[in-house]
């Protein structure tokens, strides 16, 4: 029998992965008290430090989470489509939004203050009637929880393959307001969310719940605890509720390292994990790309920096003289539309096709400021797989190849696997792309495309890239009504059905 960690000495070894020994810092040795938790990183032999104050109220809401999952089963699939109903109305109600509108104002003056971007925070109009619409289109759809997929006839008895709710979802993600509605997707399909938001958005969310949530849950008849917010700002909350083993899923959205991380417990505690926490779009350029194809898909994917933007841009070398002018007139008029410079990113050994003019300095806007820098920079070709945050100059890297199938071995060897697309008018060559590319996602033009409730009209959880390897049993889009799994039923009409052997 093990007993309670009541204290931690500075230098303590702490082994890890079976063969390696990890070491307390001075700093974790000060801050743990009796009551507090560790979680020792097995991958890597990171200590993550768990306050006793923060353990107590994500276990609180895991609980209530719980327990609304035992009684989620008798509640109606109207009764759940009201609740959305309910939920968008409160949001389209000026007088309870609000409530909302002023508590994301407070969230993002203190982003601002602390010299944080923003860009992902504010509670725009378009980002309300996002989730408005989200919303509606759940308080629409159909309910797949019940159905029976299989029916397999025996003599004197019949089994039956029924969908049903798997169970507690614990979701974390990052600050932006529109996926607190997102979350509330895994309802449709009967199960209960637990979520931590990220710190900057807390006050938005506590405001939501507040003027919106809890009243649309109460209106409809659900339980309470069926969606439970986390009401902490610490980060351990997260590593809290993802090393429960009540969860049935755990979703993480964010950075990668943060991601790889909460996936790395939640595996731990024996989870099954939805990541994404790498993004960023390639490009590749065929062959017989069309010039003004071409264009047009590099300048619509540079809109904004989120996961499905333009990352990376492959164009052939026997096509570079005449391809790579249209891409820096793409990725200058990105800039333009957004009164800004763009950054350019290329491979050393591609940097003679790029214009003197590129490399000066300009000025390039930053989510700290402006800030002077060269237009281009120089990269090794691992840095491929690294995606640009870039918060209003569009960042992009640049390598010219020998072939497609070089492309795209560059793809499936530096990329995180996520999106791709190739600008081209030959058929075989799509299929061929198609074939050969290791991503869930793969297009024939702009990649912005990549989105569950834009292109499949269902309010998405999350999207997962391939990085970490394929999805047994279903695509790259992780919604609501895709939270489900399978439970067997026997009905027997002989009564003396039994078994020979």
């Amino acid at each position: 029998m093990g007993r309670d960690l009541n204290s931690l000495i500075e230098g303590m070894p702490i082994p890890f992965g079976g063969n390696k020994i990890t070491y307390v810092s001075p700093e974790l040795a000060e801050a743990f008290v009796e009551g507090d938790r560790i979680i020792v990183v097995q991958t890597t032999g990171e200590l993550l430090h768990i306050p006793a104050s923060v353990w107590e109220v994500s276990q609180n809401a895991v609980e209530s989470a719980h327990t609304a999952f035992s009684q989620m089963g008798s509640v109606t699939d109207e009764a759940i489509s009201a609740f959305y109903g309910c939920f968008a109305d409160q949001l389209a109600n000026e007088d309870s939004f609000h409530h909302i509108q002023e508590a994301n104002s407070h969230d993002v003056n203190e982003a601002m203050s602390k010299e944080k971007s923003t860009t992902r925070l504010i509670l725009s109009s378009s980002m309300r009637e996002s989730m408005i619409d989200g919303l509606r289109m759940w308080s629409s759809a159909s309910s797949n929880r019940g159905e029976t997929t299989e029916e397999i006839p025996h003599n004197g008895w019949t089994i039956n393959q029924v969908t049903a709710g798997l169970g507690i979802v614990g979701f974390v993600f990052e600050g932006r307001p529109n996926v607190f509605a997102d979350a509330t997707g895994v309802l449709r399909s009967g199960n209960t969310v637990v979520f931590r938001i990220g710190s900057d958005a807390l006050h938005t969310a506590n405001a939501i719940a507040e003027h919106a949530l809890t009243p649309a849950l109460i209106k409809a008849g659900l339980p309470i605890g069926a969606v439970s917010l986390v009401n902490s700002p610490s980060r351990a909350a997260g590593y809290a509720i993802f090393s429960d083993e009540r969860l049935s899923l755990a979703v993480a959205r964010g950075s990668g390292p943060a991601v790889a991380q909460l996936g790395a417990v939640a595996r731990q505690a024996g989870t099954p994990v939805s990541l994404h926490g790498t993004g960023g779009a390639w490009i590749v350029a065929g062959q017989t790309a069309d010039p003004e194809r071409f264009r047009s898909a590099i300048f619509h994917s540079l809109d904004r920096k989120v996961c499905n933007t333009l990352n990376t841009c492959c164009i052939p070398k026997n096509r570079a003289d005449d391809l790579v002018p249209v891409f820096l007139e793409a990725l200058k008029q990105a800039g333009q539309r957004r009164g800004a410079k763009s950054k350019l990113h290329v491979v050393e050994s591609s940097s003679e096709y790029i214009p003197d003019v590129w490399f000066q300095e300009t000025n390039i806007d930053r989510a700290e400021g402006t800030v002077t820098e060269r237009q281009t920079d120089i990269i090794g070709m691992d840095e491929l797989a690294h995606e640009w945050e870039w918060e209003n100059s569009p960042e992009v890297s640049l390598v010219i190849v020998e072939s497609t199938e070089h492309a795209i071995d560059l793809f499936n060897n530096h990329s995180p696997q996520f999106i791709a697309s190739l600008i081209s008018e030959n058929e075989s060559e799509h299929k061929q792309f198609f074939e050969s590319v290791n991503a869930p996602f793969v297009g024939n033009g702009f990649t912005r495309w990549v989105d569950g409730q834009y292109a499949l009209g269902r309010p998405e959880l999350g999207l997962s890239n391939w990085q970490f390897g394929r999805l047994f049993g279903r695509g790259g889009v992780l919604s609501g009504d895709s939270v489900v799994t399978t439970r067997t039923k026997n009905i027997q009409t002989d009564p003396n059905v039994t078994r020979i052997s």
